[in-house]
């Protein structure tokens, strides 16, 4: 029987996020006679953490909040201590490689920018390989993007989560990639269908747009809000659902009383379950000002709720503009024609139902694997 691959995959936490389904994903389907994967998670923390398939070798280096003491004083005292630590460990990766992973891998794999430096600072004889899910062209700290994108030089290989993510860093900082693809995360459409169906879920003013995301400035849900008091004052009776938590959570909710739209612009946090709050709506927005390939997209279309979502990153990769799914720019004015044109023409929402029973095909899981698979071999070809 052929060695198999040995993969390590580092990422820092388990938050509800895209980037930590798409890795759960990875973890879960790749295939298991051609890779023996570890995972190593800096911080046992997060929602999603549970849900890390029992099969990988799973290595943590500190405990997250779930399991800190209640006492404030006790638990300030932990973070600061385990603050030490993760320094400690980041400044010095040949201890960490020594005393805490203690094994040697063929590819390690960075699933996101903020573990780029990581990766590349393993003293391993690896093959180096990052994911990257990011739209530059929202980031105007040049600095910043600059410093990730030439990091990815670095790399072995880099794989693009869209061709809009690759080709911006091109179009903006004539950077090329010789070294990279662009493979498309995998949409779990028939697991998303049977989940939306778990427990029911009423709202109490209809019709209902869900949106779903986290609750950071970029995802422009400060700007859906005013969108939403503008059609209220206008006499479309409706509400908006958002399914996420983040740094803006207190924010929107000052912004919700002020407006006083609590009542029908509904935070409901993050849920582990979030799509029967999607089926039982009539519509989805997405007001983002930046996105890469989003796996909510796909979902959203696999429940058949017409999506009125902002034309940025990977977007128009996945939604055909007026066939299954309606396309705006990320401003005020364009969000509100396009969700005030759902409320009015539900010939236009019609259709776009029809026509997305057709588009789920494009989702093939089975290919994408094939091409992560591919990737990963090809590599530890190259190692030897």
């Amino acid at each position: 029987m052929p060695q198999k691959i040995k993969v390590l995959f580092r990422h820092r936490s388990m938050e509800m996020g895209g980037v930590e389904r798409v890795l759960l994903d990875l973890l879960e389907n790749l295939p298991r006679e051609l890779f023996d994967i570890t995972f190593f998670l800096t911080i046992d923390q997060g929602e999603l953490r549970k849900s890390i398939p029992e099969d990988i070798d799973l290595i943590t280096l500190q405990k997250g909040r779930e399991d800190m003491s209640s006492n404030k004083f006790i638990r300030t005292l932990q973070l600061v201590k385990r603050s030490i630590i993760l320094a400690f460990y980041r400044n010095n990766p040949k201890i960490l490689y020594r005393k805490i992973i203690k094994k040697d891998f063929d590819l390690e794999i960075a699933p996101t920018y903020a573990e780029f430096e990581n990766i590349l600072s393993s003293p391993l004889q690896s093959r180096k390989i990052a994911w990257f899910h990011t739209d530059v062209s929202y980031d105007l700290d040049e600095k910043r993007v600059l410093s990730r994108i030439n990091a990815l030089k670095k790399f072995d290989w880099v794989i693009f989560g869209s061709k809009q993510t690759r080709d911006v860093i091109k179009d903006l900082y004539q950077i090329e990639y010789p070294k990279s693809s662009v493979i498309y995360n995998s949409i779990k459409i028939d697991e998303v269908k049977i989940k939306a169906l778990e427990f029911p879920v009423d709202y109490d003013t209809t019709p209902v747009f869900s949106s779903m995301g986290r609750l950071h400035s970029r995802k422009n849900y400060h700007t859906l809000m005013k969108v939403h008091k503008r059609l209220l004052d206008e006499g479309f009776l409706h509400s908006i659902a958002v399914i996420g938590g983040g740094s803006e959570m207190e924010n929107l909710q000052k912004q919700a009383k002020e407006l006083k739209v609590e009542k029908t612009f509904l935070l409901l946090d993050s849920q582990i379950n979030p799509y029967p709050y999607i089926k039982n709506s009539d519509y989805f927005v997405l007001p983002s000002e930046s996105e890469s390939y989003p796996l909510t997209i796909g979902e959203v279309m696999g429940l058949n709720i017409p999506i009125v979502s902002t034309n940025v990153g990977g977007i128009p990769e996945m939604i055909e503009h007026d066939f299954d799914g309606y396309l705006v720019e990320p401003d005020e004015n364009s969000i509100y024609e396009g969700m005030k044109l759902f409320l009015t023409n539900k010939d236009i929402t019609e259709k776009f139902k029809k026509n997305l029973i057709q588009s789920v095909e494009k989702f093939d899981n089975e290919k994408i694997y094939d091409q992560v698979t591919s990737v990963f071999q090809k590599q530890y070809q190259l190692k030897e």
